[in-house]
């Protein structure tokens, strides 16, 4: 009796194991499936928040761009951007000029500041400081960025020229700072080199009777 006990509690966990084993193949299966569905999830969302992100940075580096660049725009001393020449070609021939200038050459009417009764012998080296005017009356040249010296822009180089002479006027007259005038003096070269500008000198007729008394006059004396 004890041995049919024995054998039949044996052959009971057996198929009991047999029928785990059937019923938990395919429920485990379901539960890898699900698993791997959840983790593939969970990765495209982890993807699509990343790329949002990556986003996101992109649109406020765009952004401070922006920014900064219509900070640098309104921002009277900067002088980081580069005016054309063809620009200050136009802008010498536009109204705004003329309203500015009139038709005096653009040093005449500017006036250095220095300390003490009289001016140094030399202007400032520069009055561009990385990229920002550094001082509060800057030369005629940096005080007004559409004025490039470039060997194309002739009729802002004649402003700088004696008529009488046909030399460039020193900077104790126009007031240039030492590295706008030898920028002056490279460009007028360059324009002569070219043939872009030639100087003549103008010949003038003398009235003779101004230093020399007449006929009249010596009678007159007599």
């Amino acid at each position: 009796m004890s041995v049919l006990r024995l054998f039949g509690g044996e052959i009971i966990s057996i198929y009991r194991q047999t029928l785990l084993t059937s019923f938990a193949g395919p429920a485990a299966r379901h539960i890898g499936t699900v698993s791997q569905q959840l983790r593939a999830a969970a990765s495209t969302e982890k993807e699509a928040e990343t790329a949002e992100e990556v986003a996101g940075d992109e649109e406020q580096a765009e952004t401070n761009a922006d920014k900064q660049r219509v900070v640098a725009e309104d921002d009277p001393k900067d002088r980081t951007r580069i005016i054309p020449v063809e620009t200050s070609v136009r802008y010498l021939a536009s109204e705004a000029y003329r309203q500015t200038y009139q038709d005096d050459p653009v040093w005449k009417h500017y006036r250095r500041n220095h300390k003490g009764a009289y001016p140094s012998k030399l202007t400032r080296k520069t009055c561009i400081r990385k990229g920002r005017i550094s001082t509060g009356n800057p030369c005629p040249i940096c005080r007004d960025e559409y004025l490039v010296l470039d060997h194309n822009n002739i009729d802002l180089l004649k402003q700088f020229i004696s008529p009488q002479t046909g030399e460039v006027l020193s900077y104790r007259v126009t007031g240039l700072c030492q590295k706008k005038h030898l920028q002056l003096l490279v460009a007028v070269e360059r324009a002569m080199d070219r043939g872009m500008l030639t100087f003549d000198v103008p010949f003038r007729e003398y009235d003779y009777s101004e230093y020399y008394a007449t006929n009249e006059v010596k009678k007159a004396v007599k």
